[in-house]
C-alpha cells in the first residue's frame, strides 16, 4: 500500500504571513525522504494555500509521482495539460468551504467530465476521481473513463470523533463495500480524507485499497515530533493493518 502526502498545509502556514516560508516543497522532499510514497497538492482556484509556482517546484524537484487535486475547470485542465504529472484527481470545490466537503457528483456531470478526462488521459496523466462511498458514483466513475477512484474517508472520521460509533461503522461498512465493489470494476481504489493515527487501520485493513493520502493530520503531528518520525508512525500503522 502506498501513501502520499499531501503538503497543502504548510502552504497556508506560508500564506496566513504572506512570505516565502515555509516552503511546501521543501516540505515534500522531507516527506519524500521520510518515506512518502508520492506527494499530493491540490491548486485552489482562490490560490488559499497551493500557488502555481509550487506545482512547478513540485514537478520540478520530486523524484515521486505527483498527484495533482484540482477542481473540474478550463483553467486547472490547462494547467494539468502543461505539467503532465502522474496523477489527477478531480475533487469538488467550493469558495466558501474549509477544506473539501464530499465526494464529486459524478454520476450527475458524467457527459461533461468524460469529454474532461480525456485529454489528460491521453498526455498519461492516471484520472482518480474524489467520490463517496456510492455505487452510483463508482459506476459513474468507470463509465467516465477514470482509472481510479479516491474514496472519501472523511464521514468516517467525523463520526468517530464525533463518538457516533454506530454511524462510523455504517459508513466504514459502505468504504469497504465500495472499495471492493470499484475493484471489481477494474477501477485502482485510494482512500484519504481526515485520516488519523487513531482512524487509519480499518481504511489501511482494505485489500483493495491501494493508496492512501493523508496530508492535514501528518503536516500537524509534524509541528510535535518532525516529518520523519510522523510519516514513519503512520506508514507503521498502515503496515501493520495490511499484515
Amino acid at each position: 500500500m502506498r501513501l502520499g502526502v499531501n503538503i497543502d498545509h504548510v502552504a497556508t502556514v506560508r500564506n496566513a504571513r504572506g512570505s516565502a516560508y515555509p516552503d511546501p516543497v521543501r516540505a515534500a522532499l522531507l516527506a519524500e525522504a521520510a518515506g512518502a510514497d508520492g506527494i499530493t497538492a491540490h491548486l485552489r482556484e482562490d490560490r488559499r494555500h497551493i500557488r502555481d509556482e509550487d506545482i512547478e517546484g513540485l514537478m520540478a524537484g520530486l523524484k515521486t509521482p505527483l498527484n495533482f487535486e484540482m477542481a473540474a475547470t478550463e483553467e486547472m485542465q490547462a494547467i494539468a495539460l502543461r505539467h503532465k504529472p502522474h496523477a489527477v484527481c478531480i475533487v469538488p470545490e467550493k469558495r466558501q468551504e474549509k477544506t473539501t466537503e464530499g465526494g464529486l457528483d459524478v454520476a450527475g456531470d458524467d457527459n461533461r467530465l468524460a469529454r474532461f478526462v480525456a485529454p489528460l488521459a491521453e498526455v498519461g496523466c492516471r484520472v482518480s476521481m474524489f467520490i463517496d462511498a456510492d455505487a452510483k458514483q463508482v459506476e459513474a466513475s468507470k463509465r467516465i473513463g477514470a482509472a481510479v477512484v479516491e474514496l472519501h474517508t472523511g464521514a468516517y472520521c467525523d463520526f468517530h470523533y464525533e463518538e457516533r460509533f454506530e454511524a462510523r461503522d455504517a459508513e466504514l461498512a459502505r468504504l469497504t463495500e465500495m472499495a471492493a465493489y470499484a475493484h471489481s470494476l477494474g477501477l485502482e481504489v485510494h482512500a484519504g480524507h481526515g485520516l488519523t493515527y487513531e482512524t487509519v487501520t480499518p481504511i489501511a485493513a482494505l485489500p483493495e485499497v491501494m493508496e492512501l493520502n493523508i496530508g492535514h493530520f501528518l503536516m500537524g503531528e509534524s509541528l510535535f515530533v518532525g516529518m520523519e518520525a510522523a510519516i514513519k508512525e503512520m506508514r507503521r500503522l498502515m503496515d501493520a493493518a495490511r499484515a
